[in-house]
């Protein structure tokens, strides 16, 4: 941003005071101009020393190491010598954590959910039904009723006639009941395989017969699709649904799982309550998740997740986030079937923290199942602490601009003003980022964003891929928080690199989590060396203690990703390219998989350049696609609704739906314009920017099978679907 002193004085809202007076801020600011330039006009010479005192010197955040195994480039965290195993002592499984956390913070709030008070449906345009709920205040159980119900539930598995040693699966959306079923199998050492609810019917049966999987705990809603896959499920005698309001089983549904055992979850609690069982705990190295990832390419690979695995990621995040205890409060919304939310959810209960639940559909009180006039989830809970993966924070992103652009006016240019100031604040100095300055843009113009999500964030963390630049600074300004970025996969269950809360940089994922080491090895194939100045760079292979011990029945895809060294520490091979920086913080710049080398010899990134073109505002997703046998790549591109039609309103382009604009020249022509913006200012090469393109009108979500829980492309099954497509582009 330039020199600090100067980005003070370029203010144009101080320069209106010098040149013009009040008058003139008030014609173009209003009342609010008025108050920020007086505050800002008596603060300046604190804040101008401030900026420099406020100068922080570059923090060590990483330290190098030598390690066994493949030669390469290793780091640890600096915070200790040896790998962080347990949080405590005695906590060495996910059982034995859940109980101590429990029995510790016996009387503070655990669980909390929201009571649905009514729904309507109603039909929008083109004669879609839309769910629209009104939900109440969060009602709450206690860690010491958690913990009771957990072990009822346990005992009463046992009395329905689950077998010792075969495994239960949780098929759910993501509920305060999914976290109880999933402590209370570890009473009994039932290993959990987790599924997607958004998983589609080839890979949800692959899932279910492949670990023969005997008890189903599924959402009400599964049923349905579990009776008419019943004649393909092998394996499964009994299944446990979670209530909903006013819902009853029909005959139809009943009819499909009569060689089911089917109970309520409450129903199976009663059981245990009264015939109780006394508990069969596990050890660190049993298996305590078969976690079933969502897969970019062909059927879904089942991750075996020791108890030691997931507990040493949990011990290793505590370590990292300050003043984390029994005053945070903690909203959970995104899928436990994923490694992301599970790992959060578990330091949460190890830390004593509330956990209310929620969804992505009722979010904020414009989410789109929250009834007008009502709450989403974050208003009434008012959370501490959120975890988001970057499709959301980009929702918001888009949500906040573009209010912003339909208040115009004087309420636009302070925005444009605040958000200046604050973002000369954060990348020049640490007193400007987080001191008197930050206090007075938070009151003048960012209260109103920070009450979006309850208004007492105070750390965010993003993850499940790669999250823009862009986005991460917006989001970090409005919301007046620090957001950074974790890095992990299903293979190291989530642990591996967590941002510090006062690193200001935006683009990388913090240095090595306590609980292992992460090396990079050079990669000659793709340019990428150890040995490169000034940062060394080479895939990113990660070992410790949460490194998982394999894949389910894949020996050979276990062997080929997995080592274990001299020294018996077990390393994964992500097939990620990182760099290091001199503080020791990671940066994910390439992935492996995603570089195609084009007919002359040149290689292209198609991950990289999907992330520099999602920055287009008319971009909703978008798959970039090479050929071998040409010199030049192609796009399928998802427009936003609102930003297309919003331009050819604009423009007085006639239309009569969104896939017929999608197929008129003037919005390619539009759009192309816009990717080739956006080319240039991230620094694309000319033969990285795509030469052809094709608008798609439908969205790509999970349930289509077209990207993952986390929304990362599925390119394999993209390409498949869009064949035709992709085809005509290079024809």
């Amino acid at each position: 941003m330039g020199d600090s002193e100067g980005s003070h004085l370029n203010s144009p809202l101080l320069q209106k005071l010098a040149d013009g007076g009040y008058l003139s801020i008030w014609n173009d600011y209003g009342l609010y101009g008025i108050v920020g330039a007086v505050i800002l006009g008596l603060s300046i010479p604190l804040l101008l020393s401030g900026t420099i005192m406020g100068k922080k010197k570059g923090k060590q955040r990483g330290v190098q190491v030598e390690v066994g195994g493949e030669v390469g480039y290793a780091m640890r965290n600096r915070k200790s010598t040896e790998l962080v195993e347990v949080p405590w002592e005695g906590a060495t499984t996910m059982a034995a954590l859940f109980e101590q956390s429990c029995k510790k913070h016996a009387r503070g709030r655990f669980l909390g959910s929201r009571k649905l008070i009514n729904k309507e449906v109603i039909t929008g345009s083109g004669g879609r039904k839309f769910e629209m709920l009104h939900l109440g205040e969060y009602e709450w159980e206690t860690y010491g009723e958690t913990f009771d119900r957990a072990c009822n539930f346990a005992s009463g598995l046992v009395k329905l006639g689950h077998v010792k040693d075969s495994r239960a699966a949780i098929f759910s959306e993501t509920r305060a009941e999914w976290l109880l079923a999933f402590q209370g199998c570890f009473r009994q050492n039932i290993t959990i395989v987790t599924i997607y609810a958004s998983l589609g019917e080839d890979a949800l049966i692959h899932s279910l017969n492949e670990t023969q999987v005997s008890t189903l705990i599924c959402d009400f809603k599964q049923l349905k699709k579990l009776a008419a896959l019943s004649s393909s499920l092998e394996t499964i005698k009994h299944v446990i649904y979670f209530e909903e309001d006013e819902t009853t089983i029909d005959s139809g549904i009943s009819s499909n799982m009569s060689n089911w055992t089917v109970s309520s979850f409450l129903e199976v609690e009663k059981l245990g309550k009264e015939s109780p069982i006394h508990p069969r705990l596990p050890s660190k190295t049993d298996i305590a998740v078969i976690m079933y990832t969502s897969g970019s390419a062909g059927l879904p690979k089942g991750v075996l997740m020791t108890h030691g695995n997931i507990v040493s990621t949990a011990a290793a995040v505590m370590t990292v986030i300050p003043r984390l205890g029994i005053n945070d409060v903690y909203l959970a919304y995104l899928p436990l079937a994923h490694v992301f939310e599970l790992a959060a959810e578990t330091v949460m209960l190890s830390a004593g923290c509330a956990i209310g639940y929620g969804s992505a559909m009722t979010l904020t009180d414009s989410s789109n199942k929250i009834k007008k006039g009502t709450q989403g989830d974050a208003s009434v809970l008012k959370p501490t602490l959120m975890a988001a993966v970057p499709a959301i924070l980009d929702r918001v992103r888009d949500g906040v601009l573009k209010k912003v652009n339909e208040k115009g006016g004087a309420a636009k240019k302070l925005f444009n003003l605040g958000y200046k100031r604050r973002l000369a604040a954060i990348e020049g100095s640490w007193l400007g980022a987080w001191g008197l300055e930050k206090f007075l843009w938070d009151v003048i113009v960012f209260k109103k964003i920070h009450s979006i999500l309850g208004g007492r964030i105070r750390g965010m963390l993003c993850g499940g891929a790669p999250l823009s630049r862009d986005t991460q600074r917006f989001i970090n300004i409005c919301v007046g928080a620090p957001i950074g970025q974790g890095y992990g996969l299903t293979e190291t269950c989530a642990g591996a690199a967590f941002s510090e809360w006062d690193d200001t940089t935006v683009g990388r994922v913090g240095p090595p989590l306590p609980c292992c080491y992460i090396k990079l090895i050079s990669w000659e194939e793709g340019g990428y060396l150890t040995s490169d100045k000034p940062m060394p760079r080479g895939e990113v292979v990660v070992g410790g203690f949460s490194i998982t011990l394999g894949y389910f029945k894949n020996e050979a895809k276990t062997n080929e990703v997995y080592k274990v060294d001299e020294n018996g520490m077990r390393w994964f091979y992500t097939g990620d390219i990182g760099m290091f920086h001199p503080d020791g913080c990671l940066e994910i710049i390439d992935r492996k998989k995603d570089i195609v080398k084009l007919q002359h010899g040149e290689y292209i990134s198609l991950g990289k350049v999907e992330a520099a073109l999602m920055s287009s505002n008319y971009v909703e997703n978008i798959m970039v696609h090479a050929n071998p046998f040409h010199s030049y790549c192609v796009a399928l591109v998802v427009p936003s609704h609102q930003a297309l039609e919003k331009w050819a309103q604009e423009a007085g382009i006639g239309y009569k739906n969104f896939p017929d604009l999608c197929q008129k020249d003037e919005a390619l022509a539009e759009i192309k314009q816009s990717l080739s913006k956006v080319s240039k200012t991230a620094k694309l090469d000319k033969l990285e920017i795509p030469a052809k393109i094709k608008l798609l009108p439908d969205p790509w979500t999970p349930e289509s099978g077209l990207v993952t829980a986390a929304l990362k492309l599925k390119r394999e099954q993209l390409k498949s679907k869009f064949k035709e497509e992709l085809e005509k582009l290079y024809g």
